[in-house]
């Protein structure tokens, strides 16, 4: 790749970093409108319709209302584990030669810090290790997720998160509590069968089983139990859950988002996701059936979510709004099924793209660019994590090709 490509990502890398770190991996979030306490002194915080307008009237908005009504900077369980693991793979750098983000020792102080604060942020109450989110959510006016009611999608990152903690620090207590999130899967979330598998709950609430990405990430919490603890009901369970969704994925390579009518759309980074679960479901497994599915999906995925300038698009058949999770999650995606190489030009224009489009002058990042009027609102879980993950995922990937070339 291009030195000045590779310096520009290092230098954008860098202030992202700064930022970050100053802020102490607090910050505000899209769906956070209901911490607000003016709002949570109003009668209207009983009525669904109003916590609904509430919440997208802070999401949509490119002006940021959130000091005004008193919405505070938090830690939140995704971004912190999405932080995590962007630090552990600045460790495995440092490790082979690139301390520009920090020595190794310093790097594994964080990685422990961080590894504390996710196991304090965990929620209480249930049949394993399970996390959510820091805010009441209203999904639509179906459901009403209270604070930190766990769900998979933000439960599967902080187990994989723990799992490369502990791959790093060889902290026993920090698998197990990450492996303990099987039980969560098996005993806390709903399970409907789909076909000739099954697809596991969105969360612990009814009615939410419809989507395929979290069904996926469900199988892969459980194939990171069976790696580890070789539980024969964990790997069966994960195997019907993948086997759905393979099912489900289109003649293209596509997946949809989810089963209901109103959920038929095809989007980035939630095939990036399927990608992901299925690849480390393969891997954890040695279950290389899932190949054929893989390799369609990741097809599907290149050939229709970026511009051949670097643009990511949203939908297949749409470019606008572009959200941050689109470049940040092709870089990730890439890198776990072990294509960065073959796709490091497409990946670095992606990246440059963002960069140059989506950064702003303190070093965060914007949550969307849209043809108008974008929010430049600087979210900690939604934005600025998942970029420092995902450039992290690329300083690795960048080191490793270096010293294959001095090291043939």
């Amino acid at each position: 790749m291009p030195l000045i490509s590779l310096d520009k990502i290092k230098t954008s890398f860098k202030s992202l970093k700064t930022y970050c770190e100053a802020q102490n991996f607090k910050g505000w979030d899209p769906y956070d409108g209901l911490n607000s306490k003016v709002f949570q002194a109003l009668p209207f915080k009983h009525w669904d319709v109003a916590r609904l307008a509430w919440i997208q009237g802070f999401k949509r908005s490119p002006i940021n209302f959130r000091k005004l009504f008193l919405v505070p900077k938090q830690h939140n369980a995704k971004g912190v584990s999405l932080f995590l693991l962007g630090y552990c793979k600045l460790y495995q750098a440092a490790q082979q030669g690139n301390t520009a983000f920090g020595s190794a020792e310093e790097l594994l102080k964080q990685i422990k810090d961080s590894t504390a604060l996710l196991l304090r942020l965990q929620s209480k109450g249930y049949s394993g290790a399970c996390w959510g989110y820091n805010f009441d959510w209203q999904a639509r006016r179906l459901f009403l997720f209270e604070k930190n009611t766990p769900t998979v999608v933000a439960t599967c990152f902080c187990v994989e998160a723990l799992i490369e903690s502990y791959n790093i620090t060889k902290n026993k207590s920090v698998l197990e509590t990450a492996l303990s999130a099987a039980d969560f899967v098996t005993n806390d979330l709903s399970r409907t069968p789909q076909g000739n598998g099954i697809m596991f709950s969105y969360s612990i609430k009814e009615g939410n089983n419809t989507v395929i990405n979290a069904s996926l990430l469900g199988a892969k919490i459980l194939s990171y139990s069976y790696k580890y603890t070789k539980n024969q009901t964990h790997l069966q369970l994960a195997k019907e859950a993948v086997t759905a969704a393979c099912n489900l994925q289109e003649p293209d390579g596509s997946w949809i988002y989810g089963l209901l009518k109103i959920q038929s759309w095809k989007d980035s980074f939630h095939t990036g996701f399927n990608l992901d679960a299925i690849e480390t479901y393969q891997q954890n497994t040695g279950d290389t059936s899932v190949q054929k599915y893989i390799n369609k999906g990741m097809e599907f995925y290149i050939q229709n979510f970026f511009e051949n300038n670097g643009m990511p698009k949203y939908y297949h058949n749409k470019t606008y709004p572009v959200d941050i999770h689109c470049p940040a999650q092709l870089v990730v995606t890439a890198s776990k099924l072990n294509v960065f190489n073959s796709n490091k030009t497409l990946i670095t224009k992606v990246l440059l793209w963002t960069i140059n489009n989506m950064q702003h002058k303190k070093g965060y990042f914007y949550y969307q660019f849209r043809k108008g009027i974008s929010s430049k609102i600087p979210y900690m879980r939604w934005s600025n994590a998942f970029m420092f993950n995902a450039m992290a995922h690329y300083i690795l990937e960048a080191q490793s090709i270096k010293n294959e070339v001095r090291n043939p």
